[in-house]
């Protein structure tokens, strides 16, 4: 078995756990193309298929976040890794003004940045749900607020 094989068991945890929506942009999976569980810490990159590594990401965020663990703070030049939703608060790194997720932390820019939260068209996409109320979700609204 390889070590990417996630069983059914996990899957099901990672999905329930962050309440069926993207744990980076808290879209939910009803009002996307699809959701996937990812690894936070890329198996490429020693990470494992284990609960603790594994988050539930919309595909948008998951295509951006692809192998990498972090960037380039451009203010300071400093390496930055992303935020982890096993070990990171969402409200502490960002906040929903409106429909543009407006980092807080050098780890939420670097985040909002190369996961490309505020595109023109997550941010049109983000305005409709927010208009027939479905963003952010109840399960999203929990991660905002502590």
């Amino acid at each position: 078995m390889s070590r990417t094989y996630i069983n059914l068991e996990i899957r099901r945890l990672v999905v329930e756990r962050a309440g069926n929506i993207c744990e980076y942009c808290l879209i939910s999976e009803k009002d996307t193309t699809s959701c996937q569980v990812d690894h936070i810490i890329s198996v490429k990159h020693g990470g494992t298929s284990t609960e603790d590594n594994l988050c539930y990401a919309c595909v948008f965020c998951n295509l951006q976040k692809g192998t990498d663990l972090g960037s380039i703070n451009w203010q300071n030049g400093e390496l930055v890794r992303f935020f982890n939703p096993r070990r990171d608060f969402w409200g502490d790194h960002f906040r929903l003004n409106e429909a543009v997720i407006q980092p807080l932390t050098d780890i939420g820019e670097v985040t909002s940045r190369i996961l490309d939260f505020n595109k023109n068209e997550r941010i049109i996409e983000r305005q409709l749900l927010i208009e027939v109320g479905k963003y952010p979700s109840t399960a999203g609204k929990e991660k905002m607020s502590k």
